[in-house]
């Protein structure tokens, strides 16, 4: 099935700030070929966007970040998360553009390749919210600190780290959010091929 076995009774915003919510009413059609009774929904939007894990394949090292997070605040080891980097898609940016800005922003590192890992609907039962995910090659030497923008209020901490050190913080748990556990285990599915790739430049 496709947009077209959906029927778009009225669309409403029902909150608009930093993000937006939409109130649905809507039919679709069910798998028997009938139609569904009318339906309520609240979708939230807050735009798509993009996340690189920043690997070094001379040292073997991925860049993490690590910054507070709001709706972690009730999460299992608080709201400072362990994450990739990653920032929102503007209307005249491909996603390219954008975690390549967003490296330098908020890891103070210049990605050199980029290779595509998924593009992915994040909680689609109630957000439109799509990330496009990549592996990018950087040079992880003298990477770390505090970075972000000022006028964002971002405080991130940066850490490099050996794959096998960000292995272990998948396995047990510490890394906690989807982008870096997606972007990791597609690192340990392709560990060796991509170091060969890229170490071969």
């Amino acid at each position: 099935m496709t947009s077209s076995d959906v029927e778009i009774i009225d669309k409403a915003v029902c909150y608009e700030g930093f993000f937006r919510i939409e109130r649905y009413r809507l039919k679709h059609r069910l798998f028997n070929g009938t139609w569904s009774g009318e339906i309520v929904r609240e979708l939230f939007e807050r735009g798509n966007a993009a996340a690189v894990l920043p690997y070094d394949p001379v040292r073997d090292e991925v860049v993490m970040i690590q910054q507070f997070r709001v709706g972690a605040l009730e999460a299992p080891g608080g709201p400072w998360l362990m994450e990739i980097v990653a920032g929102v898609i503007d209307s005249d940016e491909t996603t390219e553009d954008v975690v390549r800005r967003e490296a330098v922003e908020e890891a103070g590192c210049m990605v050199r390749d980029l290779i595509p890992i998924c593009r992915y609907l994040v909680s689609p039962g109630g957000t439109s919210e799509m990330i496009s995910l990549y592996c990018g090659r950087v040079d992880a030497n003298g990477v770390g600190g505090i970075h972000g923008l000022d006028e964002e209020n971002e405080d991130i901490k940066v850490t490099a780290m050996s794959y096998a050190d960000a292995m272990t913080l998948l396995e047990n748990g510490t890394i906690n959010s989807a982008s870096p556990i997606m972007a990791l285990q597609w690192l340990a599915l392709n560990h060796q091929r991509l170091r060969e790739l890229w170490n071969r430049d």
